[in-house]
């Protein structure tokens, strides 16, 4: 689950850069998206967030596994037949989505969309599933199994029932391809929040930066930490809204592909980077990977960095993690 809290005034009124900050939510691609723009006036903003709008819906047409016209449908619907041939747009993010996969060792992994449904976080679940369950429900799973040709720009799963889905970094994708896109039209500032998936560019009508707080997942009405946003993105993930509680033990949401068992040991992670798609890929897989592990693949990124909490509330930081260190958390 992702929880950024987004920290700064919106303007109604006219400042002294003749800039307001305009804000709209939406419901797209299942999700709440909070769009910012900066713009001369409020008529300004609202068209240039209408554009914003329709990119996203046309992403949305593109990646979604949900509805069955899109190419990623096309693509599961012919796992184990035949090749699909797809837009550059969508052949790029499959690979970029595997080259995630390879840097993590599998704890990231697309065709994840496959697993069965065994672990039920609705307050259903009194018990473990049983060893045989959580073995066949990722029995279809594994990135290797994703065939592409880049020559006929062709994707291929090579198992009957396989599936991807781009639920993990799909909206990431989203936000920093509608900021592009934005920034291209002129729109000097602006934030694309997608669910807590963040790209954020230029400066609020006042000149001073975009401010965001991390919410404490010890108690999620809080905030533990607040920093300055330039062109750059921000994704959290973690388990404190999401979970399970069997036998005095917390299963997160975040379930490893390799395994089928849900991560234990961190309560979040957020992930700074220039891009929010690469935010998405990281902060899910450290949470899989686990602190000590996660926080080496961090730190032999260039321009990525990262915040971790255990479950006990104890604090982590990258090496070139910028803001204020704190130990360690409180309720």
């Amino acid at each position: 689950m992702k929880r950024l809290i987004l920290l700064f005034c919106l303007f109604s009124l006219t400042t002294l850069s003749a800039q307001i900050a305009q804000k709209r939510v939406v419901k797209l691609m299942g999700s709440r998206f909070d769009i910012t723009i900066v713009a001369k006036d409020a008529p300004t903003a609202d068209a240039y967030i209408d554009t914003a709008v329709a990119e996203i819906t046309r992403i949305e047409n593109l990646i979604s596994e949900w509805m069955p016209h899109t190419q990623v449908s096309q693509i599961n619907q012919n796992a184990g037949i035949k090749p699909v041939v797809v837009d550059k747009e969508l052949f790029d993010l499959t690979e970029r989505a595997i080259g995630f996969s390879k840097l993590t060792d599998g704890a990231f992994d697309i065709s994840f969309a496959a697993a069965d449904k065994i672990w039920k976080y609705d307050g259903s679940m009194t018990e473990l599933p049983s060893p045989e369950a959580v073995k066949e429900s990722v029995k279809k799973i594994g990135y290797q199994n994703i065939i592409l040709d880049r020559e006929k720009s062709t994707i291929f799963l090579k198992l009957p029932g396989m599936k991807i889905g781009f639920g993990s970094i799909g909206k990431g994708y989203a936000a920093d391809k509608t900021k592009y896109f934005m920034m291209a039209k002129g729109v000097v500032a602006g934030i694309i929040n997608a669910s807590g998936d963040m790209n954020t560019w230029g400066k609020q009508p006042d000149g001073k930066e975009w401010t965001v707080g991390i919410t404490n997942p010890m108690n999620k009405d809080r905030v533990f930490a607040v920093f300055p946003l330039t062109n750059s993105a921000v994704v959290t993930s973690g388990n404190y809204e999401k979970y399970v509680m069997l036998n005095n033990k917390r299963y997160s949401h975040i379930i490893d592909p390799r395994t089928g068992y849900p991560a234990t040991g961190i309560a979040s992670v957020t992930v700074f980077a220039k891009s929010a798609e690469m935010a998405n890929g990281l902060s899910t897989s450290v949470v899989v990977l686990g602190r000590e592990t996660g926080m080496n693949l961090i730190d032999q990124i260039p321009q990525v960095s990262a915040v971790i909490v255990d479950d006990a509330g104890k604090v982590y930081y990258s090496r070139n993690a910028h803001i204020k260190k704190l130990k360690k958390l409180r309720k």
